[in-house]
């Protein structure tokens, strides 16, 4: 694998949309016994019905574990699922994997970040995490993609969005929170941005979702429909903890312009719930120091915004909530050219986090 010393925007590399074609998604078999309840098998039926639902759109490859890989394939029975065998710490592909980038001349690369578990030692949610971070540069490896290494500077998958136009989406609340990049101005980290997914503006959030044990990650809170238009999740209710949050990402989006000086439209996505842990799912977990704990009285990140645009179709969680349909409505309506296809989250939300924390789209190569 070629470690390339150069930054991606130098190279004439940008980060597509996610809504551009893609060549798979990316996805990694959970088994983590102190984050999902019951060994796993819950969260394992989960993640094989989204992957078999993102197999009808497009190919994927799930990574499992050696002593997990007999049981996986035998679960993802579908002629367009690829199974390959490679170690990890746990089954966040969209922070673990490679951020693809793409050029006008039909190559892919991967901008491969540096990993800590989301804060390390200061409030992650597990050690070890060196398997973990290794996971993005063997998926380049397995591509034979050049990588860019961001030693020592660390970002998630999931705390991003871009219109594939220039403009990026984040929080305050992650990218500026003491356990990312300490070291690190706003304006530093703007620029580590700018150049590595060739983006000219960013729109700054100030938090994610309440409860968000990511540190508020965008991708459960607002994303890109197509350029100068986003999703947000949103609440009416002003008891709900996430009002406040929701009100001031609006003042903000409302504000904002992007890197072609357009205005955003902002569609309303409502959030579910309120959801909650039982205590019969907190038991089936294993307690581990260093491990997030899992309580009933904590209010679980639920978030309809958590969604996988894939070539033709949307991919999103459902909860078994009375606000489900009305989703899938404003999904449909909001994305006319795509089939929308709901599939069950709550086990995946269990672990702390939805369909689009668990995948990673590959961009297709494409020539201008």
């Amino acid at each position: 694998m070629t470690t390339l010393n150069s930054t991606p925007r130098t190279d004439g590399f940008r980060m597509p949309a996610e809504w551009e074609p893609h060549s798979q998604t990316w996805m990694v078999w959970p088994e983590r016994p102190d984050n999902w309840r019951n060994g796993g098998k819950p969260a394992q039926a989960a993640f094989a019905a989204v992957a078999k639902a993102i197999a009808e759109f497009e190919p994927v490859t799930v990574c499992v574990s050696a002593c997990q890989y007999e049981n996986a394939r035998a679960r993802l029975d579908h002629d367009n699922i690829r199974v390959l065998e490679m170690s990890s710490d746990d089954a966040w592909v969209r922070d673990t994997g490679p951020t693809f980038v793409t050029n006008q001349h039909g190559e892919v690369r991967g901008v491969d970040w540096t990993f800590n578990a989301w804060g390390g030692l200061d409030g992650g949610l597990y050690f070890p995490w060196q398997r973990d971070d290794q996971v993005a540069g063997k998926i380049l490896e397995i591509e034979r993609c050049a990588r860019y290494r961001t030693e020592g500077f660390i970002l998630e998958g999931g705390s991003i969005h871009v219109d594939g136009e220039g403009t990026l989406i984040t929080t305050e609340e992650c990218l500026l929170n003491r356990n990312r990049n300490p070291h690190l101005s706003r304006e530093e980290t703007e620029q580590v941005l700018r150049e590595h997914l060739a983006i000219d503006k960013v729109i700054w959030l100030p938090d994610g979702l309440f409860n968000d044990e990511t540190d508020g990650h965008v991708d459960n809170f607002c994303c890109y429909v197509r350029p100068g238009e986003v999703l947000l999740a949103w609440t009416e209710d002003p008891h709900n903890p996430n009002y406040p949050r929701c009100q001031a990402a609006l003042r903000v989006l409302q504000q904002a312009r992007d890197a072609e000086g357009r205005q955003l439209i902002v569609h309303k996505l409502p959030i579910p719930g309120p959801l909650y842990a039982s205590e019969e799912e907190c038991a089936g977990v294993d307690l581990v120091a260093g491990s997030q704990q899992r309580s009933p009285g904590v209010r679980l990140a639920g978030s309809y915004v958590n969604f996988l645009i894939v070539n033709g179709g949307i991919i999103a969680p459902s909860f078994d909530d009375p606000l489900d349909e009305q989703a899938l409505a404003i999904l449909q309506r909001v994305f006319p050219e795509h089939r929308v296809v709901m599939v069950p989250g709550r086990e995946i939300l269990l672990g702390g986090g939805n369909i689009h924390c668990i995948t990673q789209q590959q961009p297709a190569p494409q020539r201008a």
